[in-house]
């Protein structure tokens, strides 16, 4: 592990955790992530997923226990929500009007996404933004609301979100990096950055692979 970059996105100044050469065990992780059988997915996700064995976690557990202390203020521990390998097929023609836009996961802020980048720069990374009709970039259940309100009126352009446009400003990239690993809370409006010269194809060896995994706070 080669250190821990902290940012800090929007107005409310919230932690952005890059981490550079993240997991040991990488090319095994990678091996078993291009022989897994890809299928269903989360409700908005622009493609294919299959479950990721969460023990490889265990690896990286005390590197993740020191981030989410000292740049989340977590104290009590976490659970583990979700934990899939992630790969992204669908075509900017087919995307729905949220898979164009910028999103949330969650308005919940004890929510902290953990993005494991098993592919390349050429594959794009991560973009965040802020909204600029409400000014909005980190959404609580209140603003959340305001939010959906706002986007109702305002059509998307085509493909997938590269920069700012004329309803979000970006804010900062993490361009992907194998084996790089990024942390944030889930509630922050981000969006992948995807290349539009990116082959949305079911092959995990040529595509955008990620191992995406959740954790939610305990109270």
């Amino acid at each position: 592990m080669s250190g821990i970059e902290v940012r800090h996105i929007g107005s409310a100044r919230e932690p952005l955790v890059v981490i550079d050469d993240f997991h040991p065990e990488f090319e095994r992780l990678r091996a078993a992530a291009l022989s897994a059988e890809f299928g269903a997915h989360a409700r908005h996700y622009p493609g294919l997923q299959a479950p990721a064995d969460p023990r490889h976690l265990g690896a990286v557990g005390a590197v993740l226990e020191q981030v989410f202390r000292e740049q989340f203020g977590i104290t009590r521990g976490v659970d583990l929500v979700q934990c899939a390998y992630s790969l992204v097929t669908t075509p900017e023609a087919e995307l729905s009007p949220m898979q164009r836009r910028p999103h949330i996961d969650t308005p919940d802020p004890g929510r902290i996404a953990l993005l494991h980048y098993l592919s390349g720069a050429e594959t794009g990374g991560t973009a965040f933004y802020r909204h600029r009709a409400t000014g909005l970039d980190v959404l609580d259940a209140r603003s959340f609301a305001q939010f959906r309100e706002a986007i109702a009126d305002e059509t998307p352009k085509p493909g997938y979100m590269r920069g700012s446009d004329d309803h979000f400003e970006l804010l900062d990239v993490v361009e992907a990096r194998p084996n790089r690993a990024v942390l944030y809370r889930s509630r922050i409006l981000h969006s992948g950055h995807i290349p539009d010269d990116l082959p949305f194809l079911p092959d995990p060896a040529e595509g955008r692979l990620t191992v995406n995994s959740f954790f939610q706070a305990r109270a």
